[in-house]
């Protein structure tokens, strides 16, 4: 047996059977297997079964057969089969004509075939070592998943970072830059002298043509880039139609495959037989990144510390002169954009994270979100075994409303030494703890089983204690996260915290098939009772609860210590160890008294706050929520910590998150702030502060679709239009300013280009900016910032 992880799958009709196409990366090199005479399932009420005789008769190459199956609602189910996806169309129109029912019609053969073998992306092919090759398929070997004693291995996968150059409108072809452990090559358009790395082509089709034939010498598993299918491949693919050739990416002369989505702005996606497109924008994303801007010079900056050759907002012109007078510059500027993005996936080992994600989930490694899928390919194996198939999607109905995460109303105010308990992971944990699980809930309702052996949920919802599915699942994901940590592989306990944490929102999307609100009501509903509970037991031990969110609760230690001296770290950090493990094994206690189970609850001692504001509503006594901010000492540094206010929102302004940053934190060490609050006021309406007033904001939507209310942006960017020219689209970040006459755009280079038409209205920034963020905290001083400069002007009145 050899190891395999997959690369790619597809599948088509043929005379013989469904053929499903499977490329694999191995320790001998890439393998393709062709797997033949496959059919199209998918099932149908057994009651009705005569009568689907009777409908499908016209049909060719189907049966049935009676299978140990039934639906959620307890009724056996037949499976039909097809020889082909053609025929199982036509038979479900046919029902869709007729009201019958029927499931797991969306399931695609590839995935069928894996998922039932327990197989997600590492499997083992028995082939013989002589078989391989990557020209011809081994046709029909047997594939297993990986053996537990090989389940950490991952293959050596070859990457190649693309990037291309284009004039502005995407429509002529100037370079294309790759780089790779086995060479770099910029190929480049028009005449020139080639140099160890710049190979010039005497047009687009002979740049294109080297491009291939180096791309088939160092044949690489993973193709890199940013925006990479969106901008590059696309524009790749457009050229080639236009010069009537194909773009030959794929393994063995395969041709590649598009899907685009319909509407203006719909995504493209490929599939390249053999090989894999990354693209590092949306890799960064699906590990839970989060960056202001996900532009290269942007991401490159702040995790590298470098910048592209050429920046601003000029740089497709500059990249047009260029290519008319300095090629070679040009090649430098393409690959070191490569280079960029190569250094990016290494140092966030964005690669290891994918191949992570894939094994822990059956989604191919270029899968982008997929959460709902993901759940799907890990259940529904399992259910199968249980007896039962999927529900449809939207085949539940019910009156009942599951809420979201319990907040707790908080108690404004600024305080020395709060705590911060987190119950880790708190839905999965609960999750596994009382059994929640779609297959449990119908187990526990078709068998009658009494109390004894059942756990109880919420809206009359219960679960079997035998049978469950995904307690199992999560169980087994918490233990290889731990292992993971063990072995210090962070990208794997990166991916698994994520798939286990996606669950409950799987479970609580109506765009999921197994979407019940009774049963993640059960797992909500839950969280606010340990949260409520947990608060009154620490408040037992005679401290304060001041806040709590979803899992975590914000602890005061100085509530009865009114006029003793405030406790030292060393006491805090003690007090929050002893509270996490008391609470933890009174939850233990309390579980096995109440429901006779094991409790999964984990919480922990996270934080302690020095210093910690909880603000109020604007214009009210009553305390915010998800909003505060603190300050915390580790290492001997201390640091800010913000959360939902200005200094971490990404439509503020520089100056309002500066001014927040340092008038908290003199408030917070005790530092006089009087004269930094009057000496900023009076900058901004002196017209020294410039820099920092510009608004950035990104378009949710096209210009056009802007109707009724129009925001600052929206007005700034219809100006931008018509004093550039230029065309504006959704997700486009726009850089502006108020003036007194409203918001206008400015240059993201230089504040006085000529996009700016009137004065800054400075005053705008003093209301709108620094008052609301002086005002949040200087209201627990008896202050505000208008007293505090009436009161400077009122000394030189």
């Amino acid at each position: 047996m050899t190891n395999a992880f997959l690369l790619t799958r597809q599948w088509r009709d043929t005379r013989d059977g469904v053929a499903l196409d499977l490329w694999w990366a191995t320790e001998q090199g890439s393998c393709w297997t062709q797997i033949t005479g496959q059919e199209v399932v998918f099932f149908v009420l057994r009651e009705q079964a005569a009568q689907i005789k009777l409908l499908i008769s016209r049909l060719r190459q189907w049966r049935m057969a009676e299978v140990e199956l039934k639906t959620f609602l307890n009724k056996p189910v037949n499976a039909l089969y097809f020889k082909s996806h053609r025929s199982a169309r036509d038979a479900q129109d046919i029902f869709k004509q007729n009201d019958i029912p029927f499931w797991e019609s969306d399931i695609r053969p590839p995935e069928r075939y894996l998922m039932e073998r327990f197989v997600t992306a590492g499997a083992q092919l028995d082939v013989p070592t002589q078989a391989f090759s990557a020209q011809q398929p081994i046709m029909n070997p047997r594939i297993a998943p990986l053996a537990d004693e090989q389940s950490l291995w991952r293959p050596g996968l070859r990457m190649l970072s693309l990037d291309i150059e284009t004039s502005m409108d995407a429509k002529q072809l100037y370079s294309i830059g790759v780089w790779c452990e086995e060479g770099k090559r910029v190929f480049m358009v028009g005449e020139g002298t080639d140099t160890e790395l710049v190979i010039f082509c005497v047009d687009e089709k002979t740049c294109l043509q080297q491009f291939f034939v180096f791309l088939q010498q160092v044949d690489p598993d993973i193709l890199i880039g940013w925006n990479l299918v969106q901008f590059d491949l696309l524009v790749l693919e457009n050229i080639c139609q236009r010069l009537k050739i194909g773009l030959q990416l794929g393994r063995a002369n395969q041709s590649i495959n598009w899907r685009h989505e319909e509407g203006d702005g719909g995504r493209s996606f490929v599939v390249i037989p053999g090989r894999v497109a990354l693209d590092g924008i949306e890799l960064l994303k699906a590990a839970n990144h989060q960056f202001q801007s996900y532009s290269l010079q942007n991401i490159s900056q702040e995790l590298l510390g470098e910048s592209k050759l050429i920046t601003g907002s000029d740089r497709g012109d500059d990249i047009t002169q260029l290519f008319k007078t300095d090629k070679l510059a040009l090649a430098d500027y393409n690959l070191h954009d490569c280079e960029l993005v190569w250094k990016i996936f290494v140092q966030q080992e964005l690669l290891a994270f994918a191949l992570e994600r894939s094994q822990l989930t059956g989604l191919l490694l270029d899968r982008i979100g997929g959460s709902v899928a993901a759940f799907e390919y890990l259940y529904l194996p399992r259910l199968h075994r249980r007896g039962y198939i999927a529900p449809n999607l939207g085949e539940f109905e019910s009156d009942v409303i599951s809420p979201g995460g319990y907040v707790m109303n908080s108690r404004p105010g600024i305080y020395d030494n709060v705590l911060v308990l987190d119950f880790k992971s708190l839905y999965p944990s609960i999750i596994r703890t009382f059994l929640i699980d779609p297959c449990a809930f119908w187990l526990a309702q078709h068998n009658q089983l009494d109390e004894a052996e059942t756990v109880p949920g919420f809206n009359e919802a219960y679960f079997a204690r035998e049978g469950h599915i995904l307690p199992n699942v999560i169980e087994q994901l918490s233990a290889a996260r731990d292992r993971a940590k063990q072995h210090k592989n962070a990208p794997l306990s990166h991916a698994i915290k994520i798939i286990m944490n996606s669950f409950y929102g799987v479970l609580g999307s109506t765009g999921c098939r197994f979407f019940d609100p009774r049963v993640c009501s059960s797992i909500t509903l839950r969280g606010h009772e340990i949260i409520q509970r947990s608060r009154d037991w620490i408040e037992q031990q005679g401290y304060a609860v001041i806040y709590g969110d979803t899992d975590s609760l914000f602890v005061w230690l100085e509530n009865n210590c009114v006029g003793k001296t405030p406790k030292t770290p060393e006491q805090c950090n003690s007090i929050g160890k002893r509270l996490a493990k008391e609470l933890n094994i009174w939850w233990q206690q309390t579980l096995r008294d109440e429901f006779n189970i094991n409790s999964a609850l984990e919480i922990q001692y996270e934080t302690h706050y020095l210093r910690f504001l909880m603000p109020t509503i604007r214009g009210s006594e009553l305390g915010t929520k998800k909003r505060y901010a603190g300050l915390v000492e580790v290492n001997g540094q201390r640091d800010m910590v913000f959360k939902g206010l200005e200094n971490v929102r990404t439509d503020w302004t520089q100056l309002a998150k500066e001014f927040q940053m340092t008038l908290y934190r003199k408030i917070f060490d005790g530092e006089d702030y009087f004269d930094f609050v009057r000496n900023t006021t009076a900058q901004v309406l002196a017209g020294e502060r410039d820099l920092e007033l510009i608004y950035h904001k990104r378009l949710r939507r096209h210009l056009h679709e802007y109707q009724k209310n129009v925001p600052p942006h929206v007005q700034a960017a219809r100006k931008y239009e018509q004093l550039t020219g230029a065309r504006l689209r959704r997700g486009h970040w726009i850089s502006y300013l108020i003036t007194v006459n409203g918001p206008e755009p400015v240059g993201s280079d230089d504040i006085n280009m000529a996009l700016r038409q009137s004065p800054i209205d400075y005053q705008h920034y003093v209301d709108k900016q620094l008052t609301p963020v002086a005002d949040s905290i200087l209201h627990f001083m008896d202050e505000s910032l208008g007293q505090l400069v009436e009161s400077q002007m009122s000394l030189f009145g």
